[in-house]
């Protein structure tokens, strides 16, 4: 037989280990670099951007020509991976999950049905039992990890609209307060319900949904006729870090018969420590539980999870069966993810999760953990030294928010006062932070969350704050 004449999609042994090798040159620099790259940088990034517009090739280029075009193109954006970056939700991104992808991605096993891959699916099992354990849930709990937060809160309303509701479920209500992230919004919209039926609670001084206000809605609600199903609640928002009356709110959702999902994509993981265990309790009572291992355990993004307290809840609303498929389990040791889950095809999430946990320990992300409690409540406190700034949030688990006030400013030229000095705070590229609007008023957010930020960056950042805040005087 003829041998097969070699392509550039087979590679040898020699040749992956040379492209390989060139990829790790390039990113060993960046990585050691990013404590010296400038927390932001979007000069000349739109011409770059246009630069990089091309037509297909038909013919490939040298690995090293591909490779500085993509590290080129890399320190034109917001350095989500730096130790300045203080701004959303940072996402660190370990390298010991980039290196689990190459070998997810290499060895490319299948992992949606149980039998295509029973030791790897028992790994990705692992990692949801061990998030399971994090937040309290019992031995029945299931989940899934997904590409983020916005599609495992889809997921929960889905299960929570199908156990709560008949088949013409266009009357059911939803509940959150009016901090809660958007993707919830999205997400009851895209699962079919009407914009108009998603409930805004307002919340309190504190940003946490106001239970006598959620009770109120309710009995009007079914005084209207309507159908209450679902109570969203917050475990750690966006825009204050504020963490909701969880227990308070289990226990008005047990007394009405509501869903209670909890979207804890920025907070949950503090559970790993005992101040946030705290600051979560009632946590593990919630049906249903969103957690973004790209934030809280500083992974690549694209790993979110959703957990629910009932796994039988999660099978009843997702799985479907097809004659092309092999045979789904029936030892409730197992489990088919694509049976509880809207993904069929699906990568192999769970080993960038697996292989830090076995290489690092959970104590390695409990203590990262805590040194990100402490350090947002030491911005805070030194915050609060700094003359004429007011803080707008204090600290519920690691995000702190602040604005600058003068006397005799009306609203806008308050608001307008602020933007200028985020630009200024931002302008030295040694922190990036954010802003956000609240009840009105634009206020700066420090967001600590990255396993890179230290108490030195900290204070970098905070003798930043206090520069612009002099300059504005």
């Amino acid at each position: 037989m003829t041998p097969s004449p070699a392509t550039p999609l087979e590679l040898t042994g020699p040749e992956m280990r040379t492209l390989v090798d060139a990829a790790m040159n390039r990113i060993v620099v960046h990585l050691e670099s990013l404590p010296e790259q400038p927390a932001f940088d979007l000069d000349g990034a739109a011409e770059l951007a246009r630069s990089l517009a091309e037509p297909m090739p038909e013919r490939g280029v040298p690995h090293d020509q591909a490779l500085d075009l993509v590290f080129r193109a890399a320190p034109k954006s917001f350095n989500t991976a730096g130790p300045g970056y203080l701004a959303y939700i940072p996402g660190g991104g370990l390298f010991h999950a980039a290196l689990a992808d190459l070998v997810a991605d290499a060895v490319n096993r299948y992992v949606g049905v149980w039998l295509a891959a029973p030791g790897l699916a028992q790994l990705e099992a692992n990692v949801v039992r061990w998030f399971s354990e994090i937040v309290g849930y019992p031995p029945a709990a299931r989940g899934m990890l997904t590409s983020g937060g916005s599609l495992a809160n889809f997921s929960a309303i889905v299960t929570a609209r199908r156990e709560r509701l008949p088949a013409d479920f266009l009357r059911g209500t939803v509940y959150a307060s009016d901090q809660v992230h958007h993707s919830i919004t999205k997400a009851a919209i895209l699962a079919g319900l009407p914009p108009e039926r998603v409930r805004v609670v307002p919340s309190d001084a504190r940003f946490r949904l106001r239970l006598d206000a959620l009770e109120t809605l309710i009995a009007a609600d079914r005084e209207a006729g309507l159908e209450p199903f679902l109570l969203v609640t917050s475990a750690g928002t966006t825009n204050t870090g504020a963490v909701d009356d969880l227990e308070g709110a289990a226990a008005v959702a047990e007394r009405h018969g509501l869903w209670h999902h909890a979207d804890a994509a920025y907070g949950g993981f503090f559970a790993l420590t005992e101040r946030g265990h705290r600051v979560l309790r009632g946590l593990e009572r919630a049906d249903s539980i969103t957690l973004d291992p790209h934030k809280g355990l500083f992974l690549p993004y694209g790993t979110g999870s959703l957990l629910v307290r009932d796994g039988a809840a999660l099978e009843r609303s997702h799985a479907l069966e097809a004659e092309y498929l092999p045979p789904m389990q029936e030892d409730a040791e197992f489990v088919d993810f694509c049976q509880i889950s809207p993904e069929l095809s699906r990568p192999f999430r769970g080993l960038r999760v697996w292989l830090p946990f076995k290489l690092a320990g959970a104590g390695a992300f409990r203590a990262q953990l805590d040194e990100k409690l402490d350090l947002a409540h030491w911005a805070h406190e030194r915050l609060r030294e700094v003359e004429g700034v007011e803080i707008v949030a204090e600290p519920q688990l690691s995000i702190v928010a602040f604005r600058l006030t003068r006397p005799g400013l009306d609203a806008d030229g308050m608001n307008r006062l602020n933007r200028e000095l985020l630009e200024r705070i931002n302008a030295r590229r040694r922190v990036y932070l954010t802003g956000t609007t609240v009840r009105g008023a634009f206020v700066l957010r420090i967001c600590v969350l990255s396993f890179r930020t230290h108490l030195e960056r900290m204070e970098q950042g905070l003798q930043d704050i206090r520069r612009a805040v002099e300059e504005l005087r």
